[in-house]
């Protein structure tokens, strides 16, 4: 529901604009959360069946975003299993419809606010040298948090990509604060 021009939104966006809704994604939101990650280069489409196991086994590192009923954003991640203190985010997917209105940092702020990953020391992501919104968006994450961010070579172009497509960073944001509040 809309709120009126002269209401705050409860998400701290801009004055009129429609909060978002944030929840745990299901599996039957697989299909749609493909959907717009095809529609938001330049993210790799995994298979379908990729992103049901993510709203499914990995619920609870991922958070789906929804406006007026539309989903229109997606933070998928987990926990490491050699250490599960770091969750890695996999992609972080907003509609073009929606951008410019902050729904990647909220997303990410709304996770990492959630009480079953309170114990998250660090958070890592890749991300290649030419995405400046991916570089963006966890440097201001990082920012909002008084988290340093440091990045390191991880995956090779020739070496692990098989030549295919640009190398990747690895980004380190931590050590976190010991007490997170939501933005």
């Amino acid at each position: 529901m809309a709120l009126p021009a002269h209401q705050p939104a409860a998400t701290g966006f801009p004055q009129g604009h429609v909060a978002f809704s944030l929840r745990k994604p299901q599996a039957a939101d697989g299909a749609v959360i493909h959907r717009l990650i095809a529609a938001c280069p330049p993210l790799d489409v995994n298979s379908l069946y990729c992103n049901l196991l993510q709203a499914s086994h990995f619920a609870d590192c991922c958070i789906l975003a929804e406006e007026t009923g539309q989903v229109v954003g997606w933070v998928s991640g987990y926990r490491l299993p050699a250490d599960p203190r770091t969750l890695f985010v996999w992609q972080v997917a907003v509609d073009p419809a929606v951008r410019g209105r902050g729904l990647g940092r909220h997303m990410l702020t709304a996770l990492l606010a959630r009480p079953d990953l309170g114990d998250i020391t660090t958070i890592t992501t890749t991300i290649t040298p030419s995405n400046r919104a991916s570089w963006a968006l966890f440097q201001g994450f990082a920012d909002s948090l008084g988290a340093p961010l440091r990045h390191d070579a991880h995956f090779d172009r020739d070496c692990h990509l098989a030549g295919t497509q640009e190398s990747e960073r690895l980004v380190t944001i931590g050590p976190l604060p010991a007490m997170r509040a939501v933005a």
